[in-house]
């Protein structure tokens, strides 16, 4: 009876052993394995000079040739579409771009704000510049002097207001428009049958028009015109080789300081309006939420090509 006794013991054990819930398994982390899509701007492009220099990997600034094999080059508003579907994506943008739908990456463990920009604690900026045509090449006065009001108006405190709200950070507050524009008597007049033209930089864009929209009524109703291709272009179209074609332009934007070959104009034809924060960016469900400039030159190089590398 004893032993039979034991036999009963043994099988109650095991069956509840049988009937007791199983520990779960960790799930397994597929994103570790996913390799890295590497978008890019082209080599024109003012945000890739910035992004390029700003991580240390300067020879890649205007030379696609030491980048990672299989690199996806796209615009602004192009890789900010394919980062909020492409989950094993990456790219980079102008701060004033992001939104709800990717991921904005730390920079060397700071925050891309307007506040980290101003005090200097987050190391990805890039100028945004423009650049006027000179003196005496203007179809008409009226021309000219709508261009310099355009520009007087771009530092002025409306201005400023106009740029913060667009998501850079305005570099000029010299006063109320109301008080500058005496010195523009232009603004005054009916210049509703005038069109200033503006380009260059895709970054600016969104900045550009938003200063357009609101330079419109506070000058006379001018027409605006906004066409952008790139920071190459804001030189060519004001004092470059394409000045009198058919894409000319009033006034030109670049998303990078203007190099040298593109500074024969006069100094008082440009001038800088703003500093902007360059993001890496990635899909809103990447686990990563920091990447430092070591870490970044390795993915562009091709060093680093997988995610699980970046992240435990």
């Amino acid at each position: 009876m004893k032993k039979l006794s034991m036999i009963l013991a043994l099988g109650s054990v095991l069956a509840l052993a049988a009937c007791a819930p199983s520990t779960p398994e960790e799930p397994v982390d597929t994103f570790k394995t996913e390799k890295i899509n590497v978008y890019t701007r082209d080599t024109s492009s003012g945000t890739r000079d910035g992004f390029m220099r700003g991580i240390g990997f300067a020879d890649a600034a205007a030379n696609d040739s030491v980048l990672v094999s299989g690199f996806i080059t796209a615009d602004n508003n192009a890789i900010m579409s394919a980062m909020a579907t492409d989950k094993a994506g990456i790219g980079y943008v102008s701060l004033s771009s992001v939104n709800n739908t990717v991921k904005a990456f730390n920079f060397n463990g700071v925050e891309a704000t307007e506040e980290n920009v101003l005090n200097d604690t987050y190391g990805l900026k890039r100028p945004f510049v423009l650049m006027r045509r000179v003196d005496g090449d203007y179809v008409n006065d009226t021309e000219y002097q709508l261009t310099l009001a355009f520009m007087a108006f771009v530092g002025s405190n409306e201005g400023a207001d106009v740029i913060a709200n667009a998501g850079a950070v305005a570099t000029s507050r010299n006063g109320s428009w109301s008080t500058l524009s005496a010195d523009h008597p232009v603004c005054a007049l009916d210049n509703s049958a005038v069109t200033l033209k503006f380009g260059g930089s895709d970054s600016v864009q969104k900045i550009a028009e938003a200063l357009s929209a609101a330079f419109t009524p506070a000058c006379g109703n001018v027409q605006t015109e906004n066409d952008h291709t790139g920071s190459s272009d804001g030189w060519k179209r004001t004092q470059g080789d394409q000045k009198d074609g058919v894409s000319y332009k009033h006034i030109g934007y670049s998303s990078r300081f203007f190099r040298d070959a593109e500074l024969a104009g006069p100094e008082v034809t440009r001038m800088q309006m703003a500093w902007d924060a360059i993001v890496a960016i990635g899909h809103k469900d990447n686990p990563v939420d920091n990447l430092t400039a070591e870490q970044l030159t390795a993915i562009y190089q091709g060093e680093v090509s997988v995610w699980g590398e970046l992240y435990e």
